[in-house]
């Protein structure tokens, strides 16, 4: 019987009329995996997948597949949006094996969850063919397919450890050297083939060039940023990034829209348009800020996965448009529309087109007829066909909405993104914390599951102590600086350095390595560190500054042979080299002045307080070195440090 009817996950309940008899994770399937004598065949994916899709019509859907399957094994899908920890540990084994990974992964696993057979996308005809070589192995040579899980476990549990460095700024210029040389020089980007944003990257190259100097990493990033919004992966009727190109030119993505993309790439655009203050970039900030809430939110306020590369079963054709259907559409503006955004008779995408402005010369002028004609196109494919959304609501990613929203709407002055990741924040409060109040990683439809990893902890900090920075309110410094506390107590090897990406108390998978590369999405190592560092300096408190300078020497040894793959490692190791500033502003409201001053430019290595008679008390409580600052009867008291030292104060900011 499948059993993914009783599940919450899109991804699994998109599953649950397969022939195929699915379980989802947990005891009882490898309890009856056990009592059976089968092995398992374990697929994750996520539900805004092209090629997930594309192999359950193939093959989970066939009721010859599902027979051969069901006979087999106990099969086993798992949501890696919910399950984060078990598709890094399976993912972690399909790259030691095949050099590559990706989505759908699929692992032929024996009860104890040792993987022997692990790859991805498979073809009918070769999942066929695996089904049966199984079949035969663990029936006639059973041996050989437990001793390769015992291979495989072995090499996941190998200790990866390193001896600890000592964190310096050269390690930052190995990376932005290493990326500089990497980029397409034409493109941006780095590959030839598949081209993925990597925002993360991007927004350490701009601060590296900021704080040194350096125009290559500086050049580097900006024509990335350029060449993606005008590509067929930014999308130019409704806003968003898609997750990735297939192409060179950052032309043709695969459609599906991310979350974690777009709120990393909406930091990463208002970074850059707080160095070039180019209105392109605010352009491309306020339409991705648009589409995700107007897209991705919940009504009760947090922010849904993304959206369906696929509409009715063909990718992309949501996003595709030809001349005729335009011309219908727009009257006179189409041949200007065709002509601006690329759509032509024979199209750049099976026959039809994707909007683009790659080949437009005067691409940064927007022509008068322009966003009325947008507006015109995305009211329209609203009534052509539809987008399957994936609306769990997840912490982590959430968490990263949070901050770039705050961020954002503090640069550019709207009120309306600050709200937005207000709520954001106050639904992960309300709804994604369990009877003991401990944080939670997946919401959907009235119900959370899921004990937080390390990155919901890291990311959703991370969020708050952005939003506190913009509103000053010191319920989100609270909250932050609780799961900053959680952080060390349930996942930082106080010994060794370095953070478990999932805690004690919970389940145990077959390993619990330390995760430092960034992927998709940044590290929760290198995350953990930058929370660490701001909440070090916000508090003055001793327990977050030591924990900092030690996860820091771990970093420094674990990432010195290839800097360039741990970016948020990198940043927050500048935070730790370079001068610091803190600030504590003392006035009975927040001063115009100072918000100005944070909106004008980056100050990545300042940090501010804000003391009011009304949040007096609860500072006292959350940075103690505050209490013996009075706050005047009127105007503000600003008190500077710089490096360390303590300058006098003074009412000019």
């Amino acid at each position: 019987m499948n059993e993914l009817q009783y599940e919450k996950s899109p991804y699994l309940l998109q599953h649950k009329d397969n022939p195929v008899d699915w379980m989802a994770w947990g005891e009882s399937a490898f309890e009856k995996a056990k009592r059976e004598d089968k092995p398992i065949f374990l697929s994750i994916g996520y539900s805004t997948c092209h090629w997930c899709h594309v192999m359950a019509h193939e093959s989970f859907e066939n009721e010859t597949i599902a027979q051969a399957m069901n006979e087999t094994f106990i099969c086993i899908k798992v949501d890696r949006e919910e399950r984060p920890d078990v598709d890094g540990v399976y993912m972690a084994a399909c790259v030691a094996a095949t050099g590559s990974g990706g989505w759908p992964l699929t692992v032929l696993m024996t009860p104890e969850q040792k993987p022997f057979w692990v790859g991805t996308y498979l073809k009918r005809n070769e999942l066929m063919g695996l089904i049966e070589t199984a079949k035969q192995l663990w029936r006639d040579d059973r041996k050989k397919l437990l001793d390769e899980g015992d291979a495989f476990a072995k090499h996941l549990r190998a200790s990866k450890e390193t001896a600890p460095g000592t964190p310096r700024r050269s390690l930052a210029e190995m990376g932005a050297k290493s990326l500089v040389r990497r980029t397409d020089k034409i493109w941006g980007g780095t590959g030839f083939s598949n081209k993925f944003p990597m925002p993360h990257n991007l927004i350490f190259l701009l601060r590296w060039a900021r704080l040194t100097g350096d125009e290559d990493a500086r050049r580097a990033a900006e024509l990335t940023l350029e060449k993606m919004s005008r590509g067929g992966i930014f999308d130019h009727a409704g806003g968003g990034f898609s997750r990735y190109s297939t192409d060179v030119k950052w032309l043709a993505p695969h459609f599906e829209k991310m979350l974690y993309d777009n709120a990393l790439l909406l930091l990463a655009y208002t970074e850059a348009h707080q160095e070039a203050r180019r209105a392109w970039y605010a352009s491309i900030v306020r339409r991705t800020a648009d589409y995700v809430l107007r897209e991705l939110r919940d009504p009760m306020g947090g922010f849904c996965c993304g959206q369906d590369a696929d509409s009715e079963g063909e990718e992309g054709k949501y996003y595709l448009f030809t001349p005729e259907e335009l011309s219908r559409l727009l009257g006179m503006d189409a041949l200007p529309f065709c002509r601006r955004y690329g759509v032509t008779k024979a199209g750049n995408f099976h026959g039809k087109s994707i909007l683009n402005l790659i080949g437009t010369e005067d691409w940064e002028t927007a022509p008068a007829w322009e966003a009325a004609a947008l507006e015109k196109v995305r009211e329209y494919r609203l009534t052509r066909t539809t987008l399957h959304r994936d609306d769990k609501v997840l912490t982590v990613w959430n968490g990263l909405m949070i901050g770039a929203l705050a961020k954002a709407g503090l640069v550019f002055g709207r009120a309306d993104w600050i709200k937005a990741a207000e709520q954001a924040a106050d639904f992960i409060e309300t709804n994604l914390r369990g009877a003991d109040r401990r944080l939670l990683a997946r919401w959907r439809d009235g119900e959370a599951a899921f004990d937080a990893k390390l990155e919901d902890c890291a990311f959703c900090a991370w969020g708050l102590i952005a939003l506190y920075e913009t509103t000053f309110k010191t319920a989100y410094l609270q909250r932050a600086i609780a799961l900053g506390e959680q952080l060390l107590a349930e996942f930082f090897d106080a010994e060794r350095g370095g953070f478990y990406p999932y805690s004690e108390r919970g389940e145990q998978l077959l390993t619990r390595t330390k995760d430092l590369e960034d992927g998709a999405i940044p590290s929760g190592n290198g995350m953990a560190a930058l929370v660490l560092s701001r909440l070090g300096r916000l508090t003055g408190e001793a327990r977050f500054i030591e924990a900092e300078e030690h996860q820091l020497r771990y970093l420094a040894g674990a990432i010195e042979r290839y800097p360039a793959s741990c970016c948020v490692s990198l940043l927050a190791m500048l935070e730790y080299l370079e001068p610091t500033e803190e600030l504590v502003v003392c006035a009975r409201k927040l001063p115009e002045s100072l918000t100005d001053y944070l909106r004008a430019e980056p100050r990545q290595n300042l940090t501010v307080l804000l003391k009011t008679p009304e949040t007096a008390e609860a500072l006292a409580q959350l940075a103690p070195f505050t209490a013996d600052y009075p706050v005047p009867e009127g105007g503000a008291m600003y008190y500077r440090c710089h490096n360390g030292a303590c300058e006098r104060p003074t009412r000019e900011l």
